[in-house]
């Protein structure tokens, strides 16, 4: 299913958040928002995900109009940056939370969710820590906890917000090549925030551009670099 952002704009008090974006990201695609701080690129992701709503503009799932409906009605998994794993729970529990939660009549039975949660554990390569808690897991291995909570819910699109920002080097590095093998494994068209252009670069199938709420270039690693469409994206990327 594709997502189609339309003229959208975004104000918070005098500040323009938002100009005007367009961009359609095709099904099964991984796209990147990358910019500087206060470019917009967070403020489109929290949108698409139903955390904010426009000012003006429609966003699209497919042929469907979800611009008014909250997260909740848009069958997204969203990862934040700083986890927001509950330290209180096990990972078992943490990732099983989206689940558990569900009305009664649309709950799995608890056996589908155990291995639900054990599949999910060995798809982010932490088997035999179920038990554990977030305290008694490192960055990297609690970030892994939050995408497969993001994915527990089988979700049409998976969307992160700077997910490897508080990483250091080699951990993000380890994750960002883990996040694409599992991109394509499940095929779920995913959409993530950086301001690291070697990170966008590395990771996505097409890269969109913002700059002060507008996108100045959408298109694939190489043709930006071979082909940049402004000065910014020419002195960013640099």
């Amino acid at each position: 299913m594709s997502i189609r952002v339309e003229e959208v704009s975004k104000r918070f008090s005098t500040y323009p958040a938002l100009a005007g974006v367009s961009l359609e990201i095709v099904d099964g695609e991984f796209v990147a928002l990358l910019g500087p701080s206060g470019s917009g690129k967070t403020t489109l992701l929290r949108i698409i995900a139903g955390l904010d709503f426009p000012d003006s503009g429609v966003i699209r799932f497919g042929d469907r109009d979800v611009t008014d409906d909250p997260a909740a009605k848009r069958g997204i998994g969203f990862v934040f940056q700083h986890y927001a794993l509950f330290g209180h729970m096990s990972v078992a529990r943490n990732i099983a939370f989206g689940l558990d939660i569900l009305p009664r009549r649309a709950r799995p039975a608890r056996a589908e969710i155990e291995a639900r949660v054990d599949e999910l554990l060995k798809l982010v390569q932490l088997e035999g820590y179920g038990e554990r808690y977030p305290a008694q897991l490192s960055g990297g291995q609690r970030q892994r906890v939050a995408l497969a909570r993001a994915l527990a819910r089988n979700p049409r699109f998976l969307l992160l917000d700077e997910p490897f920002g508080a990483l250091d080097t080699k951990v993000r590095r380890e994750l960002r090549d883990a996040l694409r093998i599992i991109h394509d494994e499940i095929g779920l068209t995913s959409i993530f925030v950086t301001h690291d252009h070697e990170e966008a670069f590395a990771l996505a199938d097409r890269v969109a551009i913002l700059n002060a709420g507008r996108i100045e270039q959408f298109a694939a690693p190489a043709e930006i670099l071979e082909r940049p469409a402004s000065p910014f994206v020419t002195s960013f990327v640099a």
